[in-house]
């Protein structure tokens, strides 16, 4: 019953409104009579409500939520960072974190310009074609690397690079400047920079800023992304780690970014 129970809840998808119960029952391939059933269940659990002519996820899911272990710990400590990053930027703000082979959105701040970006909290993404999921894959352990390098990429949008050898080499050199980058791979006219939050070398999450095409200046918006999250990760280590490590943290902040040739290659 609770295998079934949790078909009910996953049925409900990004963009989900509410559901009929036919939808349900499509979506999981069980009897009309035990998806009602079970739905009764849920409703009095208060996973799911009742809106209308449709289901729709409950205000239980929602408080749950706010008790899982991530959202009070390194979602609240990165908060004051990234409300710094969007105030700088007036832009979309993302942090996330590794789960498998996806990142997982743990926080978003809507920026002026967030119009059809699919991420959400809670969300997941491929690592290969967001800005976070490249930072986060660049300093993941070798096996996680080769894991994701030895199966197909998928292929959000037309612009999602496919290659392999390239990706490799791009983590490569996310590994050498510590900025991710992408360029409409995850929605078309948006593009963002990322950066790994890194505590004692591995990245426990990712910090990314979002805009569109048009406003895209790598510069500026690397550096503010870099200084939110060096300043997660002093937060984030132990205090007398923090303390020795601040000044040479800082000096790893760039007062310029090399971008000629990624200006050449995203035009």
């Amino acid at each position: 019953m609770l295998e079934k129970s949790l078909r009910i809840l996953q049925a409900f998808r990004a963009g989900d409104q509410k559901l009929r119960l036919n939808d349900l029952v499509e979506r999981t391939g069980m009897p009309k009579s035990t998806v009602h059933r079970l739905a009764r269940l849920l409703i009095e659990h208060q996973l799911i409500a009742v809106d209308g002519d449709g289901y729709e996820l409950g205000i239980g899911l929602f408080e749950l939520s706010g008790l899982v272990p991530i959202n009070r710990g390194l979602r609240e400590t990165a908060l004051p960072f990234l409300q710094d990053l969007f105030l700088s930027t007036q832009e979309t703000v993302h942090l996330g974190v590794r789960d498998g082979l996806d990142v997982v959105y743990v926080e978003k701040i809507h920026g002026h310009s967030d119009l059809g970006l699919p991420s959400r909290i809670g969300g997941r993404m491929p690592l290969t074609c967001t800005g976070v999921g490249k930072a986060l894959l660049a300093f993941s352990n070798e096996q996680v690397r080769q894991s994701v390098l030895a199966r197909p990429l998928r292929r959000i949008t037309p612009k999602s690079n496919t290659d392999l050898v390239a990706l490799g080499r791009e983590l490569a050199e996310i590994r050498a400047t510590g900025f991710a980058f992408e360029r409409e791979e995850a929605t078309l006219g948006r593009a963002c920079v990322a950066a790994p939050v890194l505590v004692r070398g591995e990245a426990v999450a990712a910090i990314s800023v979002s805009v569109p095409v048009t406003q895209y200046r790598v510069p500026p918006l690397a550096a503010a992304v870099k200084t939110a999250a060096l300043g997660l990760a002093r937060r984030l280590r132990p205090p007398m780690e923090a303390e020795r490590l601040a000044p040479a943290s800082a000096r790893t902040l760039p007062h310029r970014v090399d971008t000629s040739r990624r200006a050449h290659a995203f035009g």
